[in-house]
């Protein structure tokens, strides 16, 4: 695994991103939303909110979550439901905001002639929000997402789908996210040059669990594995 700065991959030209955790914090949006959802209810535990969009039943934004949660404190009603759903979407989208150097970087890649994508399990509309709300969708020629693709990484369709979109060989491309297995093993799979996200690792994996070619610290770190010196 090489992890120092200023290993370079001049052969890339494209890279393909996961989006959240990579290109903004979307957990702590989340933490935050459950907060302000629990604050409404006068009572529950953000935390157990959190964790209730992580047990797999639904998804990992599917507001089902938010219905079981208030089933079991006992205090689902329509209008409790469709208040919490309101506050939850509107709270985590207001403070979806781009990492420290992430725009910077993605306009450096850019007027570099390198293209770009993005790859999530994000639907569609959740995606479209929030690239449009940091500001950073314009940067990227194809957005690709399970209801594009087919399928959930880490199945690499979706990766596969942003290759073939932009006419790239797996080997002139670099994957970069957050997981270790929905980002960094699927690129390898194809392939791909793979930098992990460590910096938005909220799961905090082993080292042992990336493999990945590259560790950022930082997203503006790509620059100097591409050839283009950083800023």
């Amino acid at each position: 695994m090489q992890t120092t700065l200023g290993t370079r991959h001049q052969q890339i030209e494209t890279v393909v991103c996961d989006m959240d955790n990579t290109l903004f914090d979307l957990v702590g949006a989340k933490l935050e939303a459950c907060r302000c959802v629990v604050d409404y209810l006068g009572a529950g535990d953000p935390e157990a909110l959190f964790l209730q969009f992580l047990n797999g039943v639904y998804g990992f934004e599917d507001h089902r979550n938010i219905r079981d949660y208030l089933e079991a404190l006992g205090v689902y009603q329509p209008r409790t439901f469709e208040v919490c759903c309101r506050t939850y979407e509107g709270v985590k989208l207001d403070l979806v905001e781009p990492y420290p150097g992430v725009e910077e970087t993605l306009r450096c890649l850019q007027d570099a002639g390198i293209r770009l994508a993005v790859a999530t399990d994000a639907e569609s509309v959740q995606a479209d929000r929030r690239l449009r709300k940091t500001g950073l969708i314009d940067f990227f020629e194809v957005v690709v997402t399970p209801e594009v693709s087919g399928r959930r990484k880490p199945e690499p369709d979706s990766l596969l789908y942003a290759l073939r979109r932009l006419d790239a060989a797996p080997e002139e491309a670099m994957m970069v996210g957050d997981s270790p297995r929905r980002d960094i093993a699927p690129g390898r799979q194809l392939g791909m040059v793979t930098a992990f996200a460590a910096y938005g690792d909220w799961r905090r994996s082993r080292a042992v669990d990336v493999a990945a070619d590259i560790v950022l610290a930082e997203f503006s770190e790509i620059l100097g594995h591409v050839g283009i010196p950083g800023r």
